[in-house]
């Protein structure tokens, strides 16, 4: 009797087992099966060793769905079952021939400048990608890119008085992108706009102007070159530097004529700053008043592509040493220079929007700040007078677009048409190199506030004494001798 309810024990436990192997494998069954449903397809680059025997080396095919009804293919694994045989295929390459006696399926290819490319294959036209389809035809993105092409050679074939120019800097970029990273500044809060203008009483007969002006012919050697953002949209940190290197050397009468550094702006202005993601030119002042920055050899500009973790942060610190004076408490970032001199300046006047105020003011105190609307054709601006065209306005919207950027403005003249009409411009610096535009320079339209470049235009004065002079003249004998 015992002998029995042994045995009845264990046939009961090894059903038990074979239960619990049962349902381990059925979800492991379920596991891959969930796997091969997600797996990409197989083939998406083309078949892999197209003549290799594999189902035939199996010994067979497998009917209907069986996920155990695999070979070892290269790297993967390969199947002879008919669910293989479907649009996303994971078959063996020799499953046709051999599981259904027919020819494999043709492996699609696009073609382009005599090349072929096979299914899921890509390139990139200018700032879009491109797929090779399943049909055989290219699937391309469509983003309008900051160079086209076609607006190029509408501009250089239109009566538009400039030349539109491509850069290879610009290239492959989208539109969405240049203004997203070659700007940078934003627009000033309400209450900013609406500071008041200062009042200059000019004499029409004591105030002539001439009919051109330059700030470098007048102040050689004080004037400083324009320099190059990259893909940083700070021109809010590079336009205030510019324009404050410029007043200081003037002002100071060349006894100091510092190239003043952005990223001691971009890394260290960061009260509701955002660095090469855009800022405030009102913001950049207040810190030029109240922190003050050291010279570009000091403490180097790098694009973002070029700075580690490490070199982002704030590098540079001062503190007070009276009379709203600041004195550097860090060697400069650029360890072969040991000049680490804080330049200041006074708080920023507003000019009037009259041409003939900002040119008296230019004039007399040197190149001052303009804030300017840049629309989609002034990134290929080579030479000549700037006005936005009409060249896309045919197009769809993603095509017209524009962002705040902010400049130096250093002169001014005028040009005859042909017909004689006469033109006006600004001279402006940039913050997109020398290879761009006239050496760096562009020249726009003036008395029109064309691209709003003379509805908010800023002066200011460095804070500079006599000591200040002394102290640099001194530096400038030790470094002679």
């Amino acid at each position: 009797m015992w002998k029995c309810n042994f045995l009845l024990l264990l046939l009961a436990a090894l059903v038990v087992l074979l239960l619990v192997v049962g349902e381990g494998t059925a979800e492991r069954l379920l596991s891959r099966r969930t796997k091969r449903e997600l797996a990409s397809p197989l083939h998406i680059g083309g078949i892999r060793d197209p003549f290799g025997s594999y189902c035939q080396r199996r010994g067979g095919c497998c009917p209907g769905r069986d996920d155990q009804c695999t070979v070892p293919y290269l790297d993967t694994i390969c199947y002879c079952d008919l669910f293989c045989n479907r649009t996303v295929s994971d078959c063996c390459p020799d499953f046709w021939g051999h599981c259904l006696g027919v020819e494999r399926p043709f492996i699609t290819t696009c073609e382009r400048n005599g090349n072929k490319f096979l299914t899921g294959q890509t390139y990139k036209e200018n700032c879009n990608l491109c797929t090779c389809g399943a049909d055989g035809r290219w699937d391309c993105e469509q983003n309008a890119c900051l160079i086209e092409p076609d607006v190029i050679s509408a501009v250089n074939r239109g009566n538009y008085g400039w030349r539109a120019a491509n850069y290879s800097q610009f290239y492959g970029m989208t539109l969405d992108e240049g203004i997203r990273y070659r700007l940078g500044t934003q627009r000033p809060a309400k209450t900013i706009m609406n500071m008041n203008e200062i009042q200059m009483n000019m004499d029409p007969e004591r105030d002539q102007l001439p009919l051109y002006f330059n700030s470098a012919e007048k102040w050689p050697g004080k004037i400083h070159e324009p320099l190059d953002q990259g893909n940083c949209a700070a021109s809010w940190a590079f336009s205030t530097a510019a324009v404050a290197s410029d007043r200081i050397s003037i002002q100071s009468m060349g006894h100091m004529t510092p190239q003043l550094s952005p990223q001691n702006l971009i890394s260290c202005d960061t009260r509701n700053q955002g660095g090469c993601t855009g800022g405030r030119i009102d913001g950049a002042w207040w810190f030029l008043r109240r922190r003050g920055v050291v010279t570009e050899d000091c403490y180097p500009y790098r694009p973002p592509q070029q700075t580690p973790a490490e070199l982002g942060r704030c590098m540079m610190q001062s503190r007070s040493v009276g009379r709203g004076k600041r004195q550097a408490t860090q060697r400069c970032p650029n360890t072969n220079n040991y000049q680490n001199n804080i330049y200041q300046s006074t708080p920023p006047y507003r000019l009037s929007t009259n041409e003939k105020e900002i040119m008296k003011e230019i004039q007399d105190n040197g190149p001052v700040q303009a804030i300017m609307e840049v629309h989609e054709d002034f990134f290929v601006y080579k030479s000549g007078i700037y006005k936005h065209t009409d060249v896309s306005f045919t197009k769809p919207p993603q095509y017209r677009k524009h962002g705040t950027h902010s400049v130096k403005i250093t002169g001014w003249g005028e040009e005859r048409n042909v017909d004689g009409a006469k033109r006006k411009y600004w001279i402006a610096a940039n913050s997109w190199g020398k290879n761009w535009g006239e050496e760096g320079y562009f020249r726009i339209a003036r008395g029109e506030n064309e691209c709003e470049i003379e509805a908010f235009v800023i002066g200011v004065w460095g804070r500079i004494t006599m000591e200040d002079m002394r102290s640099h003249n001194h530096h400038h004998r030790r470094r002679q001798i």
